[in-house]
C-alpha cells in the first residue's frame, strides 16, 4: 500500500485514531491533555482510541497493538508525546501502509514543528482532521531508524547526561544548557573512524579522529544551529547531512556549544559538514559503541551504517490553514 492508494487517503480523512499517548512527555499534565484531545475528536464526530504507555519499556508493543488495530480497521496511528516517543511510534508504523499522525508534547518538538505541526495539544489534534498524506524521509541507522538525527560520540553523552539533569531538576532549555556545559568540561575521548560514503558532497578523508558525528534529517534543526545552506538543505533532497568536529580541547568545544545556540555553528573552522545518502563508520578498536537516535540511548555493533531508509513515512501533515508558524 502506497500513501497515493484511495484506502490509504480514504482512512486518513476518516478512519479511527489510534493514539499512542506517553504520559512523561512534555510539562502539561497527560490527563488534562488527553481530555482537550478527547474533545477536539469528539466535536468532529470522529472515532478515537488512546493506547497509553504506561511503561516505557513497552512503548514497541503498544505500537505494534496500534498499527494492527488501525490495519483491520481502516484507521490511522497517531503519536503524542516528544521526538523520541514519536520516532519509537514511527519506527512500527513505518512500512505498514498506516497513515502516521503527531501531536507533539515533548521540549524541542523538531519533527513536528518542521512539518509546521501546531505545539499546543488541540490545535495538533484539530489539524489532524483535515490533514493530507506526504511521504517523509527516515534515516536509518544499522537497524534502528531516526526522524531528526543520530550521533556517535560525544552527542550521545551529552543526551545522556541531559535526561539525567532533567530527571533531578525538571525539563526545560536552561537545564539542557547547563548539563551540556557540564558535559563538555568532562570530555576526553577521541574517536578513530574509518569512513565511507555515498553520494556525498564535500570530500573526508578515509579516517579521521573527532569527538563527535552527528547525522541530521531535519532542515529545522540544522538550519537552527547555523549549519551551511547546502548541506541543511541535503535533507530536502534525499539525503542526509552529516557533521563532524576536528580534535579539538574543551574551551574550543564550549565555543562550538555557544556558537550552536546562536546559530552560528556553520561559521566554526573546526566543523566539517557534508550530505550523504549512505554513510559506513567503523570505529577503531571497538566492536560496540554507544549511539544515540532522536534522543534515544542505545549500544550498537560496529561497523555502524547511516542511509537514507528505503520507505517514507506517510506523514499527515495539516491543511494550510492550520499549519503553524515554524518558529
Amino acid at each position: 500500500m502506497t500513501f497515493s492508494d484511495a484506502l490509504t487517503q480514504q482512512a486518513a480523512r476518516h478512519g479511527p485514531l489510534f493514539v499512542v499517548m506517553n504520559a512523561g512527555s512534555g510539562h502539561h499534565n497527560a490527563g488534562d491533555e488527553q481530555q482537550v484531545i478527547a474533545d477536539v475528536f469528539k466535536q468532529a464526530g470522529r472515532e478515537f482510541e488512546f493506547l497509553p504507555i504506561e511503561d516505557p519499556a513497552r512503548i514497541g508493543a503498544v505500537a505494534r497493538r496500534a498499527v494492527a488495530l488501525a490495519k483491520a480497521r481502516g484507521g490511522v496511528v497517531v503519536a503524542a508525546g516528544g521526538d523520541g516517543t514519536i520516532n519509537a511510534v514511527a519506527s512500527v508504523v513505518l512500512g505498514s501502509g498506516c497513515p502516521f499522525g503527531v501531536i507533539p508534547q515533548g521540549t524541542f518538538n523538531y519533527f513536528g514543528r518542521s512539518h509546521a505541526i501546531p505545539q499546543e495539544a488541540g490545535a495538533a489534534a484539530a489539524a489532524l482532521l483535515g490533514a493530507s498524506i506526504a511521504p517523509v524521509q527516515v534515516g536509518q541507522l544499522n537497524d534502528r531508524f531516526f526522524l531528526v538525527n543520530a550521533s556517535v560520540g560525544l552527542y550521545p553523552e551529552l543526551l545522556e547526561n541531559r535526561e539525567a539533569w532533567k530527571q533531578q531538576f525538571g525539563r526545560s532549555r536552561l537545564v539542557a544548557f547547563v548539563s551540556g556545559i557540564a558535559t563538555l568540561f568532562q570530555a576526553r575521548r577521541q574517536l578513530q573512524l574509518h569512513i565511507e560514503a555515498a553520494g556525498k558532497r564535500a570530500d573526508l578523508p578515509v579516517t579521521l579522529r573527532t569527538p563527535t558525528l552527528f547525522v541530521g534529517n531535519n532542515h529545522l534543526q540544522l538550519a537552527r544551529v547555523g549549519i551551511e545552506e547546502k548541506d541543511a538543505d541535503a535533507v530536502e533532497q534525499g539525503q542526509l547531512a552529516g557533521i563532524v568536529v576536528r580534535p579539538i580541547g574543551t574551551p574550543a568545544l564550549f565555543g562550538l556549544l555557544l556558537r550552536g545556540l546562536l546559530g552560528r555553528l556553520g561559521d566554526a573552522e573546526n566543523i566539517d559538514s557534508f550530505s550523504f545518502r549512505r554513510l559506513t563508520v567503523t570505529p577503531r578498536g571497538l566492536r560496540r559503541i554507544k549511539v544515540a537516535t532522536d534522543g534515544e540511548i542505545a549500544w550498537m555493533q560496529t561497523p555502524l551504517v547511516f542511509q537514507v531508509a528505503p520507505e517514507p513515512l506517510l506523514l499527515l501533515v495539516p491543511a494550510p490553514a492550520d499549519r503553524a508558524d515554524v518558529a
